[in-house]
């Protein structure tokens, strides 16, 4: 017992030698341009694992054994920096900022630097969220070069690149943190209506162009990867209150405030446990979508024209609803002749076709203007060794909006939900999550206005078999009478016309009126298929995914990764926008992929391939190679070169859309759908020759839909000038090989009656090859004081696209940023200031919904910075649009005006 007792002292009296000796060491690590604090730089101890991470001040603490000790301080933006310390006084690290030095993972799923990335990246740092004049983060993303973003509202942002834009962009990826953000119905990325929070972002990578050599379906036109921050590394509370103003000088909605709080907590229980939680709520009056042109339809296609309600007794307001519903007045009329003979002979000499549309109501009385999104978040990390971090994290959005599809759709109650569970190493991942949509009370304007008005007063009575059998009750024989009495009292015809109308809308509800509220409620709660406008989605996605890094198990000779993915969708729709005859529709898809890279030239030439196989279980399997070449002729100066491919399998709406809008109806590729619409062996004519004659019937027969592919090639260079210029320009090509879009058809139902014939969308694929090509350069130039300048300008064209097809390319042959920022000057550097200044070409518009020109956008955004280092905070007073310019990015769409706030922000 005395050999235990001696053995037991002498191993307490050593750990206490050991502690006595071991030494604490506190310092600050500092912007040498700014002198502001870097948070997150890295410290470590030059030959072990030990290490810390400065905390938002850029304070830090390190326990060294003995000294001296010499450190390794490191931070993305900056200079590495050795320092040797000789005794525990405080130290202050001053880095070096370097641009071009940080550190991406999108371009190549390995970590390098921004300058020696082989394809085009664009970064948006937390500090550049810290800074920016945009009211939203997500917002940033429109000011990159070759971006195009489509505000369907003001939550809901569509960005994209190298064209195609629109509000929802399939060929277009999103991952937060890994996970895919598409909702499954909807089948695009929802923006930032679900996902991260301001002050829960650490960065967002962009990678334009095609992508699915790596990231798979949809990354045709390029990926974006938003991440977080890690409550090991980033801790404490953080919250931010943002008030402000908007829709000022707008006689369509008065002047509205707009409101935007938001909470992180993040701790670091322990070595090896954290945890973090974060939350966000905003609440505004919408931007209005206001687009009261004309618009001619021909099923779900059209062109603006000239007139308006008083005018054109066919009038259909792009953002009015309820006024798609059109009959031929002739046809009524002619039938009314055979009651009253004395006007048989007048109505013989009418026009055949006198078509006449019900009176509808704008999206100003039909949308509660009231928008709330709300976001909670949380996320537990536990390291099960030093090495290996395991985190189970879920996320919910839910909220009011407004979205732009095939129509306009009032999201009320929306609801997206995702949990994720993974493991992850230096060298590999694996992680599975799901994605759980519930749409609410989300319901389609038009069908909801058409149905209403319906409710409100029949259009036409027709018997069980839909043959017409007008009544006097009708709409339109309230419309045919009062039209005719006018006529033969001697009034004109645009008088008769509107006075006719007066009396068919006699009693019709007032918006707002209780009335119209019972009866709105009523229709828009009913679903589609039962005459309202609701649809019912609880689609979901599943994924299990999986990467591993074998590049030190063969001695870092080469740069190898692999990894595979399994996903399904389940859709869930209750056929309200599927078709779900034999219940919900399950999608399974399977992909895996290889890359290597190798230096062939030490830090001259390094040469990467990569390829991927994906198979649908609705397609055929496809393979996408990718081949990149970084060549370094000077340091500091790297020229790219890649051939990448791309390619997705038709979306889910795409697939099994079935779906009525406006005056015609959306299906899918699926041959089922076909089939239930008569339409092979009764196929569709060609809408476009039809309107131009409507004796051309060129047939549109059924062909099975393929995937779309994408051949790209792409020359770049990168260069850091002088250390304080940094610079980036790209030029692209792309070939498209079945490029799959819309197209109108007319069914008839009646060979013989030229009037009896429905309007049809449908998917098909080119027969030609679709070619874009394009160019972007940028700057960004640190002079001296902390000033800095940026710009960017760039171009994206389509050409051959044959006859007939929409491409809904979108894109401005032209568009261009200039900033011009400060991040610190006055007494102790305490201001800052950004501004910088958008605009974009007119964009020949096409749409689901509708097409037509957009005007030249020239906006400025601005924000004066104020911090306040006692207690760890900062002052932003925003301007986004500055000159309240108002403007839309897509038709249909809302008119976008100035945004201002104050914004102060605690623990950024």
């Amino acid at each position: 017992m005395k050999t235990y007792a001696r053995l037991l002292a002498t191993m307490t009296f050593l750990c206490a030698v050991s502690a006595a000796m071991a030494q604490t060491l506190k310092g600050v690590v500092k912007s040498g341009e700014s002198g502001e604090g870097v948070p997150s730089a890295s410290i470590t101890l030059q030959g072990s694992t030990i290490g810390a991470v400065a905390n938002e001040k850029g304070e830090f603490e390190i326990r060294v054994s003995s000294l001296p000790a010499s450190l390794t301080v490191s931070s993305v933006n900056y200079e590495a920096q050795g320092v040797t310390v000789v005794n525990t006084s405080f130290i202050t690290v001053s880095l070096k900022p370097m641009l071009g030095q940080e550190i991406v993972v999108s371009a190549s799923r390995f970590n390098e630097r921004l300058i020696e990335s082989p394809v085009t990246v664009e970064r948006v740092s937390a500090a550049t969220i810290k800074n920016t004049p945009n009211a939203s983060y997500y917002d940033i993303i429109g000011k990159l070069k070759g971006v195009d973003v489509v505000n369907a509202s003001l939550t809901f942002t569509s960005p994209t690149t190298r064209g195609f834009a629109g509000s929802g962009n399939t060929r277009f990826n999103q991952q937060v943190d890994g996970i895919d953000n598409q909702a499954p119905a909807l089948n695009f990325s929802v923006g930032s209506i679900v996902g991260l929070t301001e002050l829960d972002v650490e960065s967002m990578e962009l990678l334009p162009g095609a992508s699915s050599a790596l990231y798979g379906s949809g990354g045709m036109n390029g990926t974006l990867l938003i991440n977080s921050k890690n409550p090991f590394n980033y801790t404490g509370l953080s919250f931010q209150v943002k008030g402000g103003a908007m829709n000022l000088g707008n006689k369509w909605r008065d002047a509205s405030p707009y409101q935007n709080y938001a909470l992180r907590w993040g701790q670091k229980v322990s070595e090896k446990f954290a945890y973090k939680i974060t939350g966000e709520f905003i609440k505004a009056n919408d931007w209005l979508a206001r687009d009261y042109r004309n618009y001619g339809r021909v099923g779900t296609n059209g062109m603006i024209k000239d007139g308006t309600r008083d005018t054109d007794p066919n009038y259909d307001g792009i953002n009015v609803y309820g006024d798609e519903t059109t009959v031929n007045l002739k046809a009524l009329l002619s039938g009314i002749g055979g009651q009253v003979p004395f006007w048989q002979s007048y109505i013989s000499q009418l026009p055949e076709n006198i078509p006449v549309s019900r009176t509808g109501y704008t999206e100003n009385e039909l949308v509660d203007p009231n928008t709330l999104n709300y976001k909670v978040g949380g996320a537990l990390h536990y390291k099960i060794t030093p090495k290996i971090e395991a985190i189970l994290m879920g996320q919910l959005g839910a909220g009011t909006s407004v979205y732009t599809g095939s129509d306009r759709y009032s999201l009320r109650d929306f609801q997206i939900a995702q949990y994720k569970l993974e493991l992850k190493s230096d060298n590999w991942f694996v992680r599975g999550y799901t994605t759980q949509e519930n749409a609410g009370e989300s319901h389609n304007l038009t069908a909801t206005a058409r149905q209403f008005n319906e409710a409100w007063k029949t259009s036409v009575t027709t018997d069980a078999n839909g043959n017409p059998t007008p009544q006097p009750t009708d709409w339109y024989m309230q419309y045919a009478f009062a039209y005719m009495n006018a006529k033969m009292g001697g009034m004109g015809d645009a008088e008769s016309h509107n006075l006719a109308r007066s009396v068919a809308d006699d009693g019709r509800p007032a918006a707002g009126s209780a009335e119209f509220t019972k009866l709105w409620d009523e229709t828009r709660l009913r679903p589609i298929y039962q005459n309202g406008g609701l649809f019912l989605d609880k689609s979901d996605l599943y994924v299990a995914e999986g990467q591993y890094n074998f590049s030190s198990l063969v001695n870092n000779a080469v740069e190898l990764l692999a990894g595979g993915n399994w996903r399904q969708f389940v859709l869930n729709s209750e056929n309200t926008l599927f078709h779900e005859d034999d219940g919900p529709i399950k999608i399974n898809e399977v992909g895996a992929y290889v890359q290597v890279g190798k230096e062939i030239i030490k830090d001259r030439l390094k040469l990467t391939a990569a390829g991927r196989y994906d198979k649908n279980e609705y397609f055929k399997g496809r393979f996408t190679p990718r081949f990149t070449a970084v060549i370094q002729p000077a340091k500091d100066h790297n020229i790219r070169l890649s051939y990448q491919t791309a390619y997705r399998f038709p979306s889910t709406q795409q697939q099994w859309i079935d779906l009525a809008v406006g005056s015609g109806t959306l299906i899918g590729g699926n041959r089922v759908i076909w089939e239930s619409y008569d339409l092979i062996d009764n196929p569709g004519y060609s809408a476009q020759e039809f309107v131009a004659d409507p004796t051309n019937r060129i047939p549109v027969p059924y062909k099975e839909i393929k995937p779309e592919s994408v051949v790209s090639y792409e020359l770049g260079y990168k260069a850091l000038l002088a250390k304080k210029i940094f610079v980036d320009a790209y030029v692209y090509t792309g070939t498209y090989e079945n490029f799959i879009g819309r197209r109108d058809v007319v069914q008839f139902y009646d060979e013989a009656d030229p009037t009896k014939y429905r309007g049809i969308s449908v998917v098909v694929n080119s027969d030609a090859k679709v070619k874009t090509f394009g160019w972007g350069m940028s700057f960004d130039w640190r002079l001296p004081s902390n000033f800095s300048v940026n710009g960017n300008l760039s171009s994206d064209e389509i050409k051959d696209v044959p006859s007939g097809f929409r491409s809904s390319f979108n894109s401005p042959k032209y568009r261009s940023l200039l900033g011009l920022s400060n991040s610190g000057f006055g007494p102790n550097d305490l201001f800052g200031f950004n501004l910088n200044w958008r605009w974009q070409d007119k964009v020949v518009f096409e749409g689901d919904f509708a097409s037509g020109t957009l005007n030249p956008i020239h906006i400025i955004d601005a924000a004066l910075l104020y911090k306040l280092p006692a207690i760890k905070s900062q002052l932003k007073l925003g301007a986004n649009n500055l000159f309240n310019e108002y403007y839309t990015n897509a038709i249909g769409n809302p008119s976008i005006g100035g945004l201002y706030y104050l914004a102060f922000t605690y623990n950024l």
